[in-house]
């Protein structure tokens, strides 16, 4: 008898055991199909399909040649096609506006251009949140400026124009690529930070305001890098500074307007990756995770810095920040200089 009833309880607690485990490899199964049902939304490892890369911008132009260059390594690195498609018109605001809308998925990204976040302190009413509809993923890479003048200009550098700019106050001017452009507001942060107030002439572009630079019928312009340059080799332009925070390594030996006797300057055109809202984190994170890997490599660091960028991928949470900063800044830029807004 005794023997007996050993055996039941042995049998006993053998069933407990192994409905313990089958229960714990049931609940374990679950686990794996819903985290990859959240990560892809159909079970499949992400990606598995091609993913969509959107620049606001035409084909050729700097926004449109930085999603180019990182999109076949992108591409090799997840196995899937990069399709870059662009979609222009009201500065970049009709492809933002499209990814804003698309399914959290990832495989809708946008190519964000500085611009986008000028756009809120441009307009009354936006048709999408730039902090609450997208999900930063990285930044790609700085786009440093040269603050360049004419060479009738008598300032050799950033203290000596402050000081002109003072004692002349309104008889300079600088051109830009129209109001509310990056070049607008980040010459009338040199104002601000100045203390001076060198007047506006718009142009239709970049390339028109250099060209005016150089003919000398403006005074001076904050241009690319890439623009500046043949300028400055030409000697029909001066260099000053660079408007970056830290010198870049495009130009090592030009001094920021930092360091210039203007604390606390930097501005640059800059370009990064944004998915919709609602992304789940481990797409995101992974997306992270390869583009700042690839934007990192010597090879990738050396093509950008030959276009005039400097590769400066960060963290999400950086992006973020960086972002956020951004706007306001650029709030406060558009109202001290009384834009107008649409």
């Amino acid at each position: 008898m005794g023997s007996c009833h050993q055996e039941r309880r042995h049998t006993r607690r053998m069933s407990d055991v192994l409905k313990g485990l089958l229960t714990a490899a049931a609940a374990l199964c679950v686990q794996t199909v819903c985290a990859q049902t959240a990560s892809t939304g159909s079970g499949q490892p992400y990606p598995a399909k091609p993913v969509k890369f959107m620049v606001g911008f035409a084909a050729g132009g700097a926004a449109d040649v930085t999603a180019r260059m990182l999109a076949p390594k992108l591409s090799e690195a997840l196995g899937q096609q990069i399709v870059i498609e662009n979609r222009g018109g009201s500065g970049g605001l009709l492809a933002s506006d499209a990814v804003a809308k698309s399914p959290p998925d990832g495989y809708t990204l946008l190519l964000m251009p500085a611009a986008d976040t000028i756009q809120p302190a441009m307009r009354r009413k936006m048709p999408y949140d730039l902090e609450r509809d997208f999900v930063p993923v990285t930044r790609i890479v700085y786009g440093p400026w040269f603050l360049v003048v004419h060479p009738s200009v008598p300032a050799t550098n950033v203290k000596e124009l402050v000081a002109l700019a003072r004692t002349n106050p309104g008889k300079l001017n600088y051109a830009s690529s129209g109001v509310g452009s990056s070049a607008h507001l980040v010459s009338e942060l040199l104002n601000s930070l100045g203390k001076i107030s060198i007047a506006h002439v718009p142009y239709k572009g970049i390339s028109d305001g250099v060209t005016a630079t150089a003919s000398g019928e403006v005074d001076m312009i904050i241009a690319s890098i890439p623009a500046a340059t043949p300028l400055i080799n030409a000697k029909r332009a001066r260099a000053l500074g660079v408007t970056t925070g830290q010198r870049t390594p495009l130009a090592p030996n030009m001094p920021t307007l930092s360091e210039s006797g203007l604390p606390g300057f930097d501005r640059s055109g800059w370009y990064g990756v944004l998915a919709p809202a609602g992304v789940p984190r481990e797409i995101v994170a992974r997306l992270n995770a390869v583009i700042v890997k690839i934007v990192n490599t010597p090879e990738m660091r050396q093509a950008y810095m030959k276009q005039g960028l400097d590769p400066s991928p960060t963290t999400t949470d950086e992006f973020g920040a960086f972002i956020r900063n951004e706007i306001a800044q650029n709030m406060k830029l558009v109202k001290a200089a009384g834009i107008k807004v649409e």
